[in-house]
């Protein structure tokens, strides 16, 4: 069968479950909280059309995501209900259900035709899908959406960086490169009378979950759904893009989309925003060297997550970073500080004092401020292995966008991971170590302070 505008390689049966009868198509909504540019949800409306059903679309929320708190609920929550309202728009009903994800899809699916889900890349994510796949009467299909170009199809294994998965894209990019247009439902299924949550008040719904509530709600920051994500995106193309190649790595400038949030909870999909620029015209250094980012170097840390089994442990680094790192575990360390002082900004480097305010504060932190910021905590703790761990943990806690693939890439390339080796110095042996005097050299970075002092106190 074919899906205009979704390949073959997107899509994957996870069982062998023959066609049973049933009242809908369900699209079990998990990792692509959206209503545009989603190939599960279009796959899902293409089913549903030639079966003569509807589609709905059911989400869990769960009280117990790993390492969410009310930060990442509140952004979520704001996302999901433009999201119904958007497939509502669509006659497609949408059934929010709190539970664990594996239970509430299987419950929906039991009157199902069809269960099309999408895909993720954390260990969590591949066994909810293996477990409804295995509960499930009916065929369990999965369709990927969050990459342009799907992970298996890139590579067949996990890459050394950047240089060898990216002629690895561009070889195939121009096939992923299409439109996704939305099909046509024949069926409404506005009157599923399915129970679902009431989704109008979010401080209700938050309400009642039992959640970590240690972490406050960034939203005047950074408001959740796709409305606010396409504002963005926009805002950035006609005032920021054109400074984007030369400015990317300048902290105190802010020239960056600001999508990460919105990508890493799917309420913007990367193939949106590349085809948006594809229409703006003919390619430019900057538009390049975004798409670079948005598809190459965060198609990697998915490759990263996906090929790893212990993406999130010390030990997924590579031999010889580990082994240089270990040799240097007795080297003199002139500043320690506890997981206390840190959290607390506490050093006596206002650079990195700057930069965990700035996460703290706002969900966010310049990406090149991420590098510095991870090396100084692998400086600055009694070891390697516990420095990883507090990184992963305060960048999870913190971080809107935490907890995803580019986290865990992200995280481990402060201990060499899509990295080479360097010239061997103190604490870091071959690693690569980030100085103070390097962002003195490359960058403003005093108005970087006065940038996040400035946010933080209008907050």
């Amino acid at each position: 069968m074919v899906f205009p505008g979704i390949q073959p390689a997107r899509i994957q049966s996870l069982n062998p479950n023959r066609p049973v009868p049933g009242r809908y198509v369900l699209y079990w909504m998990q990792q692509s909280q959206r209503a545009r540019f989603n190939h599960a949800l279009e796959y899902a409306v293409h089913r549903a059309n030639r079966a003569g059903l509807g589609v709905v679309v059911g989400f869990a929320l769960a009280d117990d995501y790993p390492e969410a708190n009310l930060r990442h609920y509140t952004f979520m929550l704001e996302g999901l209900r433009e999201t119904r309202e958007e497939l509502a728009g669509r006659g497609i009903g949408m059934v929010v259900r709190r539970g664990a994800p594996p239970a509430v899809a299987t419950a929906l699916g039991r009157e199902a035709a069809l269960i099309v889900c999408d895909r993720g890349y954390l260990r969590h994510q591949r066994a909810w899908r293996e477990q409804v796949a295995r509960a499930a009467a009916c065929p369990v299909v999965q369709v990927e959406s969050d990459v342009l170009v799907p992970v298996e199809t890139a590579a067949a294994t996990a890459q050394i960086g950047a240089r060898t998965l990216r002629p690895r894209i561009h070889r195939v990019l121009a096939d992923y490169r299409i439109d996704l247009p939305s099909a046509p439902v024949n069926v409404a299924t506005l009157s599923h009378g399915l129970e679902t949550m009431a989704m109008d008040d979010i401080a209700t719904v938050l309400n009642s979950l039992a959640i970590d509530r240690s972490v406050g709600a960034v939203s005047g920051f950074y408001r959740g759904g796709a409305t606010e994500a396409r504002r963005r995106f926009d805002a950035f193309v006609e005032h920021r893009l054109a400074r984007y190649a030369a400015n990317h790595n300048q902290p105190q400038t802010g020239d960056t989309s600001g999508l990460s949030a919105y990508l890493h909870f799917g309420q913007i999909s990367a193939l949106e925003l590349v085809l948006a620029l594809d229409r703006a015209g003919k390619p430019t250094p900057a538009s390049q060297a975004f798409v670079e980012q948005l598809v190459v170097r965060r198609e990697l840390a998915c490759n990263f997550t996906h090929f790893t089994p212990d993406y999130d442990a010390y030990t997924c680094i590579p031999a010889w970073a580990g082994a240089s790192l270990a040799a240097q575990v007795r080297a003199p360390r002139p500043h320690r500080y506890t997981a206390r002082q840190l959290e607390n900004a506490q050093t006596h480097d206002p650079y990195w004092n700057a930069a965990m305010r700035e996460m703290a504060c706002t969900g966010h932190m310049h990406t090149h401020m991420r590098m510095y910021w991870g090396k100084k905590i692998l400086e600055w703790s009694p070891s390697p292995e516990e420095g990883f761990a507090l990184s992963l943990a305060l960048n999870n806690k913190y971080f809107l966008d935490g907890r995803d693939p580019n986290s865990y890439a992200g995280v481990a390339w402060i201990y060499g991971v899509h990295d080479r080796a360097w010239p061997s110095r103190p604490i870091f042996g071959k690693v690569r170590a980030m100085m103070a005097s390097g962002l003195e050299r490359k960058c403003d970075i005093k108005a970087y302070v006065d940038r996040v002092d400035r946010l933080c106190r209008g907050r």
